[in-house]
């Protein structure tokens, strides 16, 4: 947990979500929640072990009951110092004990329990054998929307990531392109999100010419040559919250061609941006892009998902796509990046961060969305 994040939250904000979190396992049908470390054990406490070992560290919330944090007795300390620490029990076990048992007495023991992605299949599978009666669903699964709807302070946060993304843009546009492997230009971008406040680099694609026909290309030994379209594609974390942002780019002058793709692109991502409101279904959103795009013609080569959410990490639930009925609540953020690929040639993305507003949706990212011309 970053000291920036720790400081703009208080106990009383981690004893809130613990509080939320554990009705909301509860109007689900589930007997409570074990969040073992990763995303959302840092959201619902502020505690990220310096480690993740095979030592058992388990959150447990249940309905009318207090938090319950079982932690290994070394790690207690670390423990005690998270700020949500104060409003929950640790429970510390030593090495040489069993510390399912001290965790199966916590639990109802024929209950359904939703599960963190990141709990480690050891642990899940040595709670069955104590409890056999127990059964479980993962988050994502049972409680999709957990953490999908920011509060003022999140969205604080997430709005000065986004803000070190456009700066780093906006310093990027201006470096040496022509002439310089991919990978020269990702650890460019790397470098920039860090001098701008990330203190995590999470994906720095750097795709030019024919490599931008990958969506999620590694940038590499290729060369950049005049004449390429450029995929920029980066983002991560700063004070805990994630940044997420494409322009493409294009070295000197581009043809007509390429022009009218990256027009068609920022077309169908404004109509995803402007189909973002309160009460519309995700599905809505890729509904709304995708139709610019095969309008035109090109509805075969936009190949993936209009949007993800973002928050503590830059990949969650909710996810603008087909099929998704969720409802847009205010305060969701997710990305806007439709995108067309043409293999063996060239591609081209647009994404913002877009937070749901109460009576449409807000930018997170606000640098040009025109076509860029670099050296």
């Amino acid at each position: 947990m970053t000291g920036s994040t720790a400081a703009l939250f208080t106990t009383d904000d981690y004893r809130a979500r613990m509080e939320r979190a554990a009705r909301t396992a509860a109007d689900a049908g589930l007997a409570g929640l074990l969040v073992a470390p990763g995303p959302d054990l840092v959201w619902l406490t502020g505690y990220a072990p310096t480690a993740v070992t095979e030592r058992l560290t388990l959150l447990v919330l249940a309905p009318g009951q207090d938090p319950v944090l079982v932690v290994p007795t070394l790690e207690a300390p670390d423990a005690a110092k998270a700020p949500g620490a104060p409003a929950l029990t640790l429970r510390d076990w030593t090495d040489g004990k069993d510390p399912y048992a001290a965790t199966a007495a916590l639990l109802d023991a024929s209950g359904r329990f939703g599960v963190s992605d990141n709990a480690w299949a050891m642990h899940l599978l040595a709670l069955q054998r104590a409890l056999p009666g127990t059964s479980y669903a993962s988050l994502t699964e049972a409680l999709p929307m957990l953490r999908a709807v920011k509060d003022a302070a999140e969205l604080e946060l997430l709005s000065a990531a986004g803000a070190a993304a456009d700066a780093t843009f906006e310093e990027i546009r201006n470096v040496p392109f022509a002439g310089r492997r991919e990978s020269d230009i990702a650890s460019d971008l790397d470098r920039l999100l860090r001098e701008h406040g990330h203190e995590q680099v999470d994906f720095t694609i750097v795709a030019s010419g024919p490599n931008g026909a990958d969506p999620h290309h590694e940038a590499d030994d290729r060369v950049v040559e005049r004449g390429d379209m450029v995929v920029l594609d980066f983002g991560g974390l700063k004070g805990g919250y994630g940044s997420d942002t494409s322009r493409t780019v294009h070295v000197g002058a581009p043809t007509d061609e390429e022009r009218r793709v990256h027009d068609l692109v920022r077309a169908a991502q404004e109509a995803g941006f402007r189909a973002v409101r309160p009460g519309v279904a995700c599905q809505e959103v890729d509904r709304a892009a995708r139709a610019v795009i095969a309008d035109a013609g090109y509805g075969d080569r936009f190949i993936h998902r209009t949007g993800h959410g973002i928050g503590v990490t830059t990949h969650e639930p909710p996810y603008m796509i087909e099929g998704e009925e969720q409802l847009l609540v205010p305060g969701m953020c997710f990305s806007v990046e439709p995108g067309v690929y043409l293999p063996g040639r060239f591609g081209v993305r647009i994404e913002d961060i877009v937070t749901v507003t109460e009576d449409g949706g807000r930018r997170l990212n606000t640098t040009s969305r025109e076509m860029v011309i670099v050296d």
